[in-house]
């Protein structure tokens, strides 16, 4: 998580050494120790401890070792323990929500090695269950829902499973720990849902999916009488800038999947997080009083949440999605989000009774050294 907000900081705006020092005081209170593994991993059994967190320094202490056996290429590294096989790795990179898709991202992005095998160590590390719904065929099939729930448009989808009675008083509490029992007693609703989404065009759905992301984590703020932003919709934000980074980059086999992976996560976090109701006009209707892209990259460096890692990524991934898809002079659909997050701002919520010790859990996917 320390490279996430420094790079975020640096590319929304420039670092200055005594900030970059406050980042690293501030983001590793939160971080845990890298503690050694019961064991080493080796090239025969790298698969046997998937899922288990306690071989997180064996994994990444195994990729490096690849890494200089193949000659320091991260990316030919990343072709035969992400890419091959009968169940490639990035078909789970939204586990650990989406940490090993962030990092990943961040990765590509920079062009650095020791990012990808960081990445790999989180993506081996946080396997979990999901991974069956991309690499079992099975699972994507024709939505029973009736045509109208069956579309192009994530909002729409997103509305008809607010509606939708089945996901009412699941769960007491908000929180991440609430996708696991989601999948448990509801998957065939929830996959209901997912194979609705209709793609005929990736690009476009794409676009609209970071439009989607913004308005989830924006347009629901407050419908709970909260204070603070939730803290697992931020992560549907950021885990879309990291596809938005990959798509152009890895294999076109795995392009409709990753970004099918996404929408999986979006709809797990979104009934995980008590379906809040989305609108898109507590922020497109205001006013930016002449406030433009610097003035949110000043209060990314100098504001008072500056050394908040997710406040700081949210800030760049609006950013970089309108210098993506672009913002009609009229409508500057992700700056006016962007200001309206900077004025509300007072921090992180939507852990539910868990409180900080879901935020701590809910941001274990980063990696000490």
């Amino acid at each position: 998580m320390l490279s996430y907000i420094t790079i975020s900081n640096f590319t929304i705006t420039r670092l200055i050494p005594t900030h970059l020092d406050d980042i690293y005081e501030q983001e590793s209170k939160e971080l845990e120790p890298w503690e050694d593994s019961p064991g080493e991993i080796s090239t025969f059994d790298w698969r046997d401890y998937l899922g288990d967190a306690r071989y997180q320094r064996a994994y990444v202490d195994f990729f490096e070792d690849q890494l200089v056996l193949g000659g320091y290429d991260w990316k030919k590294i990343l072709n035969v323990y992400l890419f091959e096989g009968k169940e490639p790795l990035i078909n789970n990179l939204i586990a650990g929500l989406g940490h090993p898709l962030i990092h990943l991202g961040y990765a590509y992005e920079l062009d650095n090695r020791e990012l990808a095998m960081e990445a790999l160590g989180l993506a081996t590390t946080s396997y979990n269950f999901l991974h069956k719904y991309l690499d079992d065929p099975s699972y994507s099939r024709s939505s029973p829902l009736p045509s109208k729930c069956s579309t192009t448009s994530l909002l729409d989808i997103l509305e008809q499973i607010r509606k939708d009675d089945r996901f009412d008083d699941l769960f007491d509490q908000p929180g991440s720990d609430n996708i696991d029992s989601l999948f448990k007693t509801h998957e065939a609703a929830v996959l209901e849902y997912w194979n609705a989404l209709q793609l005929p065009n990736p690009k476009k759905q794409f676009e609209d999916s970071q439009y989607a992301a913004v308005a989830l984590l924006v347009g629901s703020h407050g419908k709970d009488g909260s204070k603070e932003y939730d803290f697992f919709l931020v992560h549907l934000l950021t885990t879309s800038h990291a596809v938005r980074i990959l798509l152009p980059l890895i294999p076109a086999k795995f392009h409709i999947p990753l970004v099918r992976q996404w929408w999986l996560l979006t709809i797990a976090v979104y009934i995980a997080q008590h379906r809040p109701p989305i609108d898109i006009g507590r922020f497109c209707d205001t006013d930016p009083q002449q406030r433009g892209w610097d003035w949110v990259s000043r209060e990314a460096l100098e504001g008072r949440w500056s050394l908040d890692s997710h406040f700081v990524k949210a800030l760049r991934a609006m950013k970089v999605a309108e210098a993506t898809w672009g913002d009609s002079k009229s409508e500057k659909y992700y700056l006016k989000a962007a200001i309206k997050l900077c004025d509300e701002f007072n921090g992180w919520g939507g852990f539910g009774a868990m409180g900080e010790e879901g935020r701590r859990r809910g941001s274990a996917g980063a990696i000490v050294q």
